[in-house]
């Protein structure tokens, strides 16, 4: 708890790696996630840096396994278990690695390309079997003796004074050339069109679609293709036809002259087909056995080489030392996890057989450390939610621990309802229940992964709304009637508040509690169940829930403003506690502070009977800025100062409410003046000066760091006087401008804030009637039509009404509704809450682990 309620305190460190133990220490270091690098070559390119060879060579290895990947999937073989975590391996080994890969890479390109060639082959070999198949038909012989008109009923597309047969053409003396192929069935048209227009009738084109589907080279899907044959006459007319053929991108196939010669072709042909098939099939079981056995160890190389990748990176971020041959970097730690970074430098030296051992040393810095918060699978959603607003200044309060109890919270007083409630909490418990499953965690579904990350802040969004439903009394828009209603019907006879002919006449009836006998007593738990049947229930609700909201508006921002108190005294800022926190808290509590104590007095002053003569909060508060009674009653005993009567006018004073208005008025000038002045004072005052020289000590570290920053400056020579020089001399670098301009800035934005903030938590009223109102007409409007008809048919018909209930109520009032409420209570936490005491301006720690790497092959692209 006290990791999560304050960053953990940094130092700035120095590891001094010896160069042949320097992989092995960084990879220990990376294997426990403890420290982050300073880069120490920022002016030195990346491409100039000592081991940018040695990152093209992961680089290269990474190429290589997204090969290998492609083809695995390819092939449908499935991955390994990737539940392994090799570590780094050694530079001794990587060479082997790399040649294994490579002999891997060269072995399956070469197969890959002679199974791509000999599918082409056949590929070529089956269009070329249809084409004879399907063109033996198309020019008959005249040795067949084949009659003109039969030939116009079998080909009816052929022009009558172009289909002539070889006979005809040959005592013409034309020279007569055919040319046959494929073509792509939504271009045979076109094609059609083009070689008439080029060819000016001397062609003769005849063609016929397939009935099986062909393999496309191009994008390796099936398509349908159409077969054609052309006659022409002389040369210039076939090398137009050829030219066409190639721009329509036509598979041209030679054209046996006679039927002896297209029967021997297609002989041989299905020879050639049977025997590419076998060697196929041998070359696909081959394949398949190379990649099966390279998926044994793919992801193994996977994380080797993204750790190795990650170590080199690191070795450039450091510093080379000539003189004493080592590598020295500069590193963020946690100081309660220096011990483990020595255990972790010693074991690195052990493993790469040093003699000399890379040590780390403390170094005292001025520089802003990164923030720490640890967190678990609990408190990491939380805490997402606080960093999305900004990152904790170092070792501020961390508003993350009170947002686990708050934010659920406020989300359920707008969402609560006790039936949505019960839905989400068990959605959330389904995917606490399932968290080790690597399905539900490693999916490539960005909304089902935010679902995922922040089941457990819906498991509480969840639990809460179960409770606020129960005080709401609100279950799918209806009432539970657990414990018996306080309210008796009888009595509302008795008095004659209600008659027969009132209850025939309304659905409704108004709920009087004026009335004597009405009412027995209050409810158990929450709101009474009758109040659901009464005609004024929405003025009930609305003088409740807005009431309840401007209450928990005002103690959620005082416990902002008391959190502050925390960061003063941390940082040594005692003087804030009287000039900022102090009139801060009197501004808050002397206005909207004295508005929560009316309700809650009025409350318990006023009976029922008393309550439609009670005095107007709204208007006791409003003669509060006006500084006047005017002519209401005073709401409680004291509240009037004086008295004047002159005739029929009273005019009364209230005494307190001008006290609490005069002490809001003088805490603005306080806040507003107060600590630049103080500083001010400080800084020119010199018998005081020693007192901000301590501040400023403090505001750059913690009192830890110092004492050690002060161990080190005598270890090196350097004298307090130094010290306290260094800091007058930061003293008089100090812009009190800027400090009066921050100061007005954040005492405008307080003040305004408060009035501001206070209205933006009526939205816990706004939003809790509008998703009871939207339950109630999804009801009124979808299950009461069902509920409606009592035939025997009634139970049939409310199944399917009951499904598109069912649907309605979790897109409409758990998804639209729930992401409504869950973004509200995020404004009311990062603006309204946070505001009071949390910058959020420093710099999130990332450590070099390997955890962070990638551990999936999407991250990559590579599947």
């Amino acid at each position: 708890m006290g990791s999560l309620f304050r960053s953990e305190e940094m130092c700035l460190a120095q590891l001094f790696l010896q160069s042949g133990s320097a992989y092995d220490c960084i990879s220990e270091l990376g294997e426990m996630g403890l420290v982050e690098f300073r880069d120490l070559n920022p002016s030195v390119n990346c491409f100039h840096r000592k081991f940018v060879n040695e990152i093209k060579r992961c680089e290269a290895m990474e190429r290589i396994l997204g090969y290998l990947l492609r083809e695995i999937k390819k092939a449908d073989i499935p991955l390994p278990d990737r539940d392994v975590n090799p570590v780094a391996p050694l530079p001794k080994h990587v060479m082997a690695t790399m040649e294994q890969l490579q002999r891997l890479e060269a072995e399956l390109s070469e197969v890959t390309r002679n199974k791509e060639k000999l599918q082409k082959n056949l590929r070529e070999l089956t269009e070329y079997t249809h084409m004879l198949r399907v063109t033996k038909n198309f020019v008959q012989r005249s040795s067949e003796h084949e009659p003109r008109q039969a030939r116009y009923e079998e080909f009816p597309f052929l022009e009558k004074d172009a289909a002539l047969d070889y006979t005809s053409m040959q005592r013409l003396g034309a020279k007569l050339g055919f040319i046959s192929g494929l073509i792509q069935r939504p271009k045979i048209e076109a094609f059609e069109r083009m070689l008439w227009r080029v060819c000016k009738g001397y062609t003769i084109l005849s063609y016929s679609e397939i009935d099986e589907y062909l393999e496309d080279p191009d994008t390796g899907e099936p398509t349908k293709s159409v077969v054609f044959l052309i006659s022409y006459w002389g040369e210039l007319i076939g090398q137009k036809v050829k030219k066409i053929c190639d721009c329509y991108h036509c598979h041209l196939y030679p054209y046996p002259s006679s039927s002896e010669e297209r029967t021997d072709v297609v002989e041989g042909l299905g020879t050639r087909i049977q025997d590419l098939h076998t060697v196929l099939l041998r070359t696909d079981d081959y394949l398949r056995q190379v990649l099966k056995k390279a998926s044994e160890s793919v992801y193994m190389w996977y994380i080797q080489v993204k750790k190795m990748k990650a170590i080199y990176y690191i070795l450039n971020l450091c510093s080379f030392d000539v003189t004493n041959k080592c590598l020295i970097a500069e590193v963020w730690c946690p100081v309660g996890d220096l011990v483990n970074v020595r255990r972790s430098l010693e074991e690195g030296s052990r493993k790469s057989g040093a003699t000399v051992p890379s040590f780390v040393n403390r170094i005292p810095s001025n520089d802003t450390p990164p923030t720490l918060i640890r967190t678990n699978k609990f408190t990491s959603g939380f805490q997402n939610i606080v960093d999305a607003y900004g990152v904790g200044s170092y070792r501020e309060v961390n508003p993350a621990p009170f947002t686990i109890i708050t934010f659920p919270f406020l989300f359920a007083v707008m969402f609560g309802d006790l039936g949505h409630g019960v839905i989400m909490a068990l959605f959330a418990f389904w995917m606490v229940m399932c968290e080790n499953n690597r399905k539900l965690k490693h999916t490539r579904n960005e909304i089902w992964n935010t679902f995922f990350e922040g089941r457990y802040i819906i498991l509480l969004m969840g639990m809460f709304s179960i409770y606020t439903g129960l005080i709401y009394n609100d279950c799918f828009s209806k009432s539970l009637n657990l414990f018996g209603s306080g309210w008796s019907a009888k009595a509302m006879f008795t008095a004659n508040v209600w008659t027969d002919a009132d209850i025939g006449a309304n659905r409704f009836l108004s709920l009087d509690p004026n009335i004597t006998g009405v009412f027995t007593g209050p409810y158990p738990l929450g709101i009474d169940p009758i109040w659901n049947l009464a005609s004024n229930r929405l003025t009930f609700l609305n003088s409740y829930k807005m009431k309840m909201s401007v209450i928990l508006g005002i103690v959620h921002m005082s416990f902002g403003v008391i959190l502050s108190i925390y960061n003063h005294l941390h940082f040594r800022k005692k003087y804030n506690l009287y000039l900022v926190f102090l009139p801060e808290l009197l501004f808050l509590w002397c206005l909207f502070g004295y508005l929560v104590f009316m309700v809650v007095y009025k409350w318990l002053a006023f009976s029922a009977s008393e309550s439609r003569s009670a005095p107007s909060i709204l208007i006791h508060f409003i003669n509060m800025f006006l500084m006047q009674g005017g002519a209401s009653q005073p709401l409680y005993p004291g509240q009037v100062l004086s008295q004047d009567t002159a005739g029929s006018q009273v005019k009364r004073m209230a005494g307190l409410q001008v006290f609490l208005l005069v002490m809001a008025l003088l805490s603005v000038p306080i806040l507003l003046l107060g600590k630049p002045l103080y500083l001010y004072w400080l800084h020119n005052g010199g018998r005081h000066l020693g007192m901000y020289r301590g501040y400023e000590r403090v505001r750059r570290g913690s009192e830890e760091e110092l004492s050690l920053m002060r161990a080190h400056d005598m270890e090196e020579g350097s004298s307090h006087s130094d010290l306290s020089t260094s800091r007058e001399h930061q003293i008089d670098e100090i812009n009190f401008a800027d400090e009066f301009l921050h100061q007005s800035i954040h005492t405008i934005e307080y003040c305004l804030g408060c009035v501001s903030n206070t209205a933006s938590y009526l939205r816990l009223w706004a939003l809790s009637l509008a998703h009871a109102q939207l339950s109630e007409v999804l009801w009124g409007m979808v299950m009461r039509v069902g509920l409606r008809v009592d035939n025997s048919l009634g139970i049939l018909f409310l199944v399917p009404v009951f499904g598109l209930f069912a649907v309605l109520t979790v897109s409409i009032l758990l998804v639209m509704e729930g992401l409504s409420a869950f973004l509200h209570a995020l404004r009311l936490h990062w603006v309204e809450f946070q505001n009071k005491f949390y910058s959020g301006t420093g710099i999130k720690f990332s450590p070099f682990s390997f955890s962070l790497l990638p551990s999936s092959f999407d991250h990559d692209g590579f599947l």
